[in-house]
C-alpha cells in the first residue's frame, strides 16, 4: 500500500512538529540554510524558464523541482515549520513550549535567509559577470518582478499591504500542503507527485512566499532595482510572514489536526 490514510500522516505531522522543534540549533540553522539554497536555485530556473518561453505557467510546472528536492533530503522551509511545530504544542508533548515553537521557527526562517542571500550574492555575480556588465534578460526580469512587488504595494498603502498578506495566506495554504503530501506517500514517486501539484498551484497564481521572497527581492536590489530594504519588510516581507502563519497554520494544519485527531463524535445511527 502507497497512501497513508490522514488518521495516520496527521499523527505523523505532530511527530515531524515535535522532532523538530527539538532538533539542536546548528542542525535547524544548517537544514534551513540548505532549503534556502535549494529553494533560491529553483526560483532561478523558473524565471529563466519563463524568460526563455514566454509562457508563465511553464515556469510554475518546473519550480516544484527545488521543493521536492529540499523535502526528500530533510532540510526545514520555515513555511512548513509554522504549520507543524504547533501541533506538537496542541498535542502537550513533553517538552514543548510556545518558547519552543518560537524558537523553532526563528532558527529556521535565519537559515532560510542566509541561504537565500548567498544564493542572491551568487545569482547577481553570474548575470552580471562579476558585475562588470549589465543584467541579462533573466536579471532585467528579477527586477522587474522584485520592483511590482514591493513598490507596486507601497504605492497602494494599506490596500497593498493587505493585498501582499492576503497572498501569504493563500500561498501557505498550499505550501503546507505539499509538506504534508510527503507524509502522504510511501514511494518517492508517490511523495513527488503529491508535493507538486500544490507547489505548482502556488507559483502559478503568484502567491507570495516568505524564503522565495528571502531571495527575490535582494537579489533584484542587488542588479539595481530602484527600491530599498525598508521598502521590501513593509511591504512585502512582513506581511507575507504573517500571512504564511495564518495560512499554514490556521487554513491547513489546524483543520487536518481537528478532524483526524480531535475528531467530534459521530452521530448515533
Amino acid at each position: 500500500m502507497s497512501y497513508n490514510k490522514p488518521s495516520e500522516f496527521v499523527q505523523t505531522m505532530i511527530d515531524v512538529g515535535e522532532a523538530k522543534i527539538k532538533t539542536s540549533s546548528r542542525d535547524l540553522i544548517l537544514r534551513g540554510t540548505m532549503a534556502g539554497i535549494i529553494l533560491s536555485l529553483a526560483v532561478v530556473v523558473a524565471i529563466t524558464t519563463i524568460v526563455q518561453t514566454g509562457v508563465g505557467i511553464v515556469g510554475a510546472l518546473v519550480f516544484p523541482v527545488g521543493f521536492c528536492i529540499l523535502s526528500l533530503m530533510g532540510y526545514d522551509l520555515v513555511t512548513g515549520v509554522f504549520g507543524l511545530a504547533p501541533l506538537a504544542k496542541f498535542e502537550n508533548r513533553k517538552g514543548v513550549s510556545w518558547g519552543c515553537v518560537f524558537r523553532c521557527w526563528g532558527l529556521v526562517g535565519l537559515g532560510n535567509l542566509i541561504g537565500s542571500l548567498i544564493v542572491a550574492a551568487l545569482i547577481a555575480l553570474s548575470l552580471t559577470m562579476n558585475f562588470s556588465v549589465e543584467p541579462n534578460a533573466v536579471g532585467q526580469k528579477f527586477m522587474a518582478v522584485a520592483t511590482a512587488r514591493t513598490v507596486g504595494f507601497e504605492n497602494l498603502g494599506m490596500d497593498g499591504w493587505i493585498t501582499c498578506f492576503v497572498r501569504g495566506i493563500l500561498c501557505n495554504l498550499m505550501v503546507c500542503l505539499g509538506v504534508i503530501g510527503n507524509m502522504t506517500a510511501r514511494s518517492v514517486a508517490g511523495k513527488i507527485a503529491a508535493m507538486w501539484l500544490p507547489i505548482f498551484i502556488f507559483f502559478a497564481l503568484v502567491f507570495e512566499h516568505a524564503v522565495v521572497n528571502m531571495f527575490l527581492f535582494p537579489l533584484g536590489m542587488m542588479l539595481g532595482a530602484d527600491f530599498g530594504i525598508t521598502t521590501w519588510l513593509s511591504y512585502n516581507l512582513i506581511p507575507t510572514i504573517l500571512g504564511n502563519i495564518v495560512g499554514g497554520l490556521l487554513f491547513t494544519c489546524i483543520p487536518l489536526y481537528l478532524t483526524h485527531v480531535k475528531t467530534a463524535p459521530s452521530l448515533d445511527a
